[in-house]
């Protein structure tokens, strides 16, 4: 069994038509139970993270702020340690940092940023974090390595929550799975994107038995910090209601996987209330993943089970 924890949940709230309306959608998150707000780092029609998390804090007393995750490529780690930080202060220390080494094709193509191997996207990301890290405590930070030189730089301001924010990496391959498991306080478990795409590709790294092995990896990589981790899974479909299998033979049709692997992921949720907390536990029990983050489209469907679950 994985080591157990209470369940929290978060929502990705993260696209409104106006500021009234985003501001509704995180109230109600935050009455219906939720813990966390998260927002992505996308170039579509996505609100920027940062804004976005400020105004969402400041419009209620104590729903926690984050994102899933901001792309390293996109920000140098000095501006983006100072952002975070600074959030940290005026939120009265209410930020999670998720951060990631990018995967999205349409952002690279768009932006006109170099996509570069997988390998040397992660290797930046862990000379980011730790120069993240070290600007959030109280020495000058020194650091020169393949991909950032930083000299002599001191971290103003120092985040409220110490040693530091809440840090959440997470993916889908083992690098990036050992990566977050030495360096996180969060892990976030998520399918592979293979091709940069969510498809086929990606849905074969999403199955149970992938799952299975996701955890070993982790497990292997943290070592004695293992039963210190919170594991972070990020749904992407929770469909509530009666029609349980009729919902799940149409996504396994879609994405070419057998209804039992569809009912069995970690990244969806198919069935009656009753049925999807059976899910969750059974999930919880299997592989520690006690942070559930739900798609937006799900916020009112979703609370039932905030509501029976959370803390529990």
């Amino acid at each position: 069994m994985a080591h157990p924890r209470r369940f929290r949940f978060a929502v990705q709230i993260d696209k409104a038509s106006d500021r009234a309306t985003y501001l509704e959608l995180v109230r109600k998150a935050e009455d219906l139970g939720f813990d966390t707000l998260v927002l992505e780092d996308h170039f579509d029609e996505n609100f920027a993270p940062v804004p976005a998390m400020l105004a969402a804090a400041s419009a209620t007393s104590h729903l926690r702020v984050s994102t899933h995750v901001f792309c390293n490529d996109y920000k140098h780690p000095l501006v983006l340690a100072k952002e975070i930080a600074t959030l940290d202060v005026l939120t009265d220390g209410r930020v999670e940092f998720g951060l990631g080494a990018g995967w999205k094709n349409s952002d690279y193509a768009v932006s006109g940023i170099e996509k570069e191997p997988a390998g040397r996207r992660i290797a930046r990301l862990e000379e980011a974090v730790t120069i993240i890290k070290g600007l959030w405590g109280s020495d000058p930070v020194d650091q020169v390595g393949e991909h950032y030189r930083i000299t002599g730089a001191v971290g103003h301001p120092r985040p409220v929550q110490q040693p530091h924010p809440p840090i959440l990496l997470g993916g889908g391959g083992r690098k990036m799975l050992s990566l977050a498991a030495r360096h996180a306080d969060i892990v976030g478990v998520a399918p592979a994107a293979v091709t940069g795409e969510i498809d086929v590709e990606s849905a074969k790294t999403a199955t149970p038995a992938a799952t299975d092995a996701k955890l070993d990896w982790i497990r292997e990589a943290a070592g004695a910090r293992f039963d210190d981790l919170e594991l972070n899974v990020l749904l992407f479909a929770a469909l509530v209601g009666p029609d349980r299998y009729a919902n799940a033979e149409a996504i396994a049709a879609a994405f070419e996987m057998s209804v039992e692997d569809t009912l069995g992921s970690p990244h969806l949720c198919i069935g009656t209330v009753d049925e999807i907390c059976d899910d969750l536990e059974a999930r919880r029990e299997r592989w520690g993943l006690s942070y559930v983050t739900f798609p937006g489209d799900a916020l009112e469907a979703a609370g039932p089970i905030v509501e029976r679950l959370a803390g529990t």
